[in-house]
């Protein structure tokens, strides 16, 4: 059985009914719109986020969800989704998923017309059915992933990231997300205010490491046997590459940012920048880092009672750090 059916398998029942009362949530009188979305609920990914949401709510619920666990697992997949089909757009991205984007097939303002009509029934959810606190945690996440993303623009154009920075950055564009996944799994089903606190510190302690390991996938060798380098042609400043900036010697130092900045085109270059990054121990530093955030995350679980879903959340996180390239 494979590891994602693995996790599933304590809430099969409740990911079934979900994707139909989520394509529900999706439909409206345009035609034009039903067959968008209806192409994007048929190009669905893992649905890791709806995961997080009734295994959370299973296990503070006593493995019990109710209709609100329902509604917030669909907030939350209406708004990454929008911020999905917004970011394809803003990348200028033609594949998603291995699949043509949105804005591929159907140009950048419907696709943006897309991601804005998801969001407004995303809110919309949420107000029909005075679920405002939920709605509350939604909301904070967009707002701090926003921020993140345009922090991350602003650092690097001088590529001054810190370390500090770095974790800032990737704490508000990825790991947000999923705390607010597995904190809305936890207030669906009235948990306390504390095990809300709880379960909100270990989504974004996933989340830490889950960003960490896309890092780290941009300097192992993939499907073609060589590494890709993509996150140094697009200028984006990750773990590896800052550690490797703080103990280079002044002249490898000023050869890499050289390179980042002005040669990052150049597959030969990048190449030898990779290489360079391997040999002062950016990728080892990363692992460290990330392995840290696993084993606080696995510290959180071990703190609650033992069940199907905490085992199922614990196979999760193990997942993250080692899905494959």
């Amino acid at each position: 059985m494979k590891v994602v059916e693995k996790i599933k398998e304590p809430i099969y029942e409740e990911m079934e009914l979900f994707e139909k009362k989520f394509s529900k949530s999706m439909s409206s009188h345009v035609s034009l719109l039903n067959r968008i979305t209806h192409f994007i609920v048929n190009r669905k990914g893992k649905q890791m986020r709806p995961m997080f949401v009734f295994l959370v709510a299973k296990m503070m619920g006593n493995g019990r969800v109710n209709e609100r666990s329902f509604r917030g697992a669909a907030v939350i997949e209406l708004i990454h989704t929008a911020t999905l089909v917004h970011d394809d757009v803003v990348d200028d991205s033609n594949e998603r998923r291995g699949f043509f984007s949105i804005n591929a097939l159907w140009k950048n303002k419907i696709a943006v017309l897309v991601g804005d009509y998801l969001l407004s029934k995303g809110l919309l959810l949420s107000i029909e059915n005075e679920d405002f606190d939920l709605l509350k945690i939604i909301s904070i996440a967009v707002r701090e992933m926003s921020q993140g993303e345009l922090m991350q623009i602003e650092k690097a154009r001088d590529l001054d990231i810190t370390e500090d920075i770095y974790y800032d950055i990737i704490r508000q564009k990825t790991a947000t997300l999923l705390a607010a996944c597995c904190a809305m799994g936890a207030k669906s089903v009235l948990a306390t205010d504390e095990e809300v606190k709880k379960m909100f510190s270990f989504g974004e302690l996933l989340g830490m490491a889950f960003q960490i390991k896309d890092d780290l996938f941009d300097y192992s060798e993939g499907k073609i046997g060589k590494p890709t380098g993509i996150d140094i042609k697009d200028q984006k400043m990750t773990l590896p590459m800052i550690h490797a900036l703080n103990v280079m010697e002044p002249s490898e130092r000023k050869w890499l940012i050289n390179t980042v900045k002005n040669h990052n085109k150049d597959k030969k270059r990048v190449k030898e920048a990779i290489k360079k990054i391997k040999i002062v121990g950016g990728l080892n530093f990363a692992e460290k880092k990330m392995e840290g955030y696993r084993v606080k995350a696995l510290e959180i679980l071990k703190d609650l009672p033992e069940s199907p879903y905490r085992k199922s959340l614990e196979l999760m996180v193990n997942y993250v750090i080692e899905r494959p390239v």
